[in-house]
């Protein structure tokens, strides 16, 4: 992890700004708990706004969670991996924002519409491309992604963990020295409780998502 963590500073070194977008669905848009305000204040908080440059990009406006923070996002209600893949939606959004860095939650609405596992991770694999063609010293961190247990789909969790088991073997496989993937837990020690729709994180859970995030971004800022 070290020598990991070395590269990756090495790869954002000397960048103007650190440009961070993150990528997803409700739960990273107008859906999040306010996940993305909070790691920005932690971010804030802590100095690393000011002392990297920090500036999250998006097409996508900031949640309104009570107070003032760089909320732009790609977090587009009702995507699927698999239609973002598909449609080449990323490229345009890579384009205008041109990030060092992307935050990936994605993949509960292809669960949640019953699209194989194996697909699901073709279409991360595209995305990653994607990304890479746009900067080839990207940083990609990705979710495993919620637990899921909407009215109606007793199976969805379950679909959820096997999704899960395989990310972490699939960004091994994918990942690359001067762009590397990391893979974040959203999963384990989440409380049902912070989901009052089985899908959406609350604000409680919007602040434990943003420290897991910010966990892993200090690995390498």
């Amino acid at each position: 992890m070290k020598l990991l963590a070395v590269s990756l500073a090495a790869t954002i070194a000397g960048t103007e700004a650190l440009k961070i977008m993150t990528l997803g669905d409700s739960i990273t848009g107008e859906g999040s708990g306010c996940w993305q305000a909070f790691l920005w204040d932690k971010l804030h908080k802590t100095g690393l706004v000011d002392s990297k440059k920090i500036e999250f990009v998006g097409t996508m406006p900031s949640e309104h969670c009570g107070f003032t923070y760089d909320g732009e996002n790609e977090g587009h209600t009702g995507t699927l991996v698999t239609e973002v893949a598909q449609k080449k939606l990323l490229p345009t959004w890579l384009s205008t924002n041109k990030p060092d860095v992307v935050l990936m939650h994605l993949g509960t609405g292809d669960i949640i519409h019953d699209v194989p596992v194996k697909e699901v991770l073709e279409g991360y694999t595209i995305l990653v491309e994607q990304m890479r063609k746009s900067n080839i010293n990207i940083v990609i961190l990705v979710a495993q992604v919620l637990p899921l247990n909407p009215s109606g789909c007793a199976t969805c969790n379950a679909r959820v963990r096997a999704l899960n088991d395989r990310i972490i073997s699939w960004a091994s496989e994918h990942s690359k020295g001067e762009s590397p993937i990391y893979v974040v837990d959203q999963y384990d020690g989440f409380p049902s409780a912070s989901q009052q729709d089985g899908v959406h994180p609350d604000k409680f859970g919007g602040q434990i998502m943003a420290l897991k995030w910010y966990k892993a971004l200090r690995e390498f800022i």
